[in-house]
């Protein structure tokens, strides 16, 4: 179950004027004006990544153009890539490391391993690591997305900004032995930057020229820009979006949402309120295999038998739970 560090009936979101105007003035966090007193902190803006992350949004929309252009293979590919990516994050870094939802033997950790470092949003002890501290401190200074300060921060400013001190403070307190005993965990974080250049840029780039002759051009801004981009909406989708706009029907007290949209962009991942008042199950869902692409995975997994120990909140936990913090909408 997810720590409340904050009550939701004292802290409220900010509305949407002192969203739009924190995150156009850059200033301070967007519930300055609720803890009167209280130290206005400066955010600290990483040029660097607004430089990368603004080139990176440019190239997509120039991917676009070249859609047309290119084969319907690479087009596939560049799909298959995405779907890829996705599970090293979904099936991954969140419901295998961070949660410990089910257990992947080491052959399915190395492929969730190369598949995580295609997604390219950090390493999986970094990923996992602040994860547990978005659950754990769920909008609060030490959520490192936390969404009361405006949609915009929550879906890509936090990636644009120094780390709250909370967030450095309260995450070294979390335990995370877990990922520091995994083997796979600690060589992929070593060699983070060359196994991201191979499998994020290199493979989805030479496989569509080598092997069915499209232009590395549209191979690199295809399978791998435009790929990398979408990807990456899909996962802060999750962060933004799904702790703002959908219903809450296990736990009216907490921000996160069930969204459809976000659960097709982020291949399962859009059950939120479900997620957050269950982090334990492996589905992320109560409904398992509606449209949960994800959960399709790891039940395949496990039929080859290299997935165990699925774990999943009974019936009789759900129904318990919505008739005691729902919002009566499921």
């Amino acid at each position: 179950m997810p720590g409340q560090a904050t009550d939701a009936g004292k802290v409220s979101f900010c509305d949407a004027k002192e969203e739009i105007r924190a995150e156009l003035e850059g200033l301070a966090f967007c519930d300055r004006q609720e803890r009167p007193g209280a130290r206005e902190q400066r955010l600290n803006i990483v040029w660097r990544n607004v430089v990368l992350m603004s080139l990176l949004h440019l190239g997509a929309v120039y991917s676009l153009v070249l859609i047309p252009k290119a084969m319907p293979l690479t087009l596939l590919w560049a799909y298959f890539c995405f779907l890829l990516t996705a599970l090293g994050v979904t099936a991954g870094a969140h419901r295998l490391w961070s949660h410990r939802s089910y257990k992947a033997k080491l052959p399915l950790r190395i492929f969730l391993a190369a598949a995580n470092s295609m997604a390219f949003q950090n390493d999986i002890f970094e990923w996992a690591r602040d994860h547990r501290a978005h659950h754990k401190y769920s909008e609060t200074d030490a959520d490192p997305h936390n969404a009361r300060r405006g949609f915009f921060f929550s879906h890509i400013g936090w990636l644009l900004v120094r780390k709250h001190p909370d967030v450095i403070e309260k995450g070294r307190k979390l335990d995370v032995s877990d990922l520091l005993a995994d083997p796979v965990v600690q060589f992929q974080r070593k060699y983070y930057k060359i196994t991201v250049v191979l499998m994020c840029f290199v493979f989805p780039t030479v496989v569509p020229w080598y092997i069915w002759g499209e232009s590395l051009w549209n191979s690199y801004f295809l399978a791998a820009i435009l790929r990398y981009t979408i990807s990456l909406n899909g996962t802060w989708l999750v962060n933004s979006a799904a702790h703002m706009y959908g219903n809450r029907p296990y736990d009216k007290h907490v921000s996160p949402r069930q969204n459809p949209l976000v659960t097709l962009g982020a291949i399962g991942e859009g059950f939120h309120n479900y997620h957050h008042t269950f982090p334990f199950d492996y589905s992320a869902s109560e409904f398992g295999l509606n449209f949960n692409p994800t959960t399709w995975f790891i039940d395949f997994m496990c039929l080859l038998g290299l997935a165990t120990d699925r774990k999943r909140a009974t019936k009789a936990m759900i129904e318990a739970r919505k008739a005691k913090t729902g919002d009566g909408s499921g």
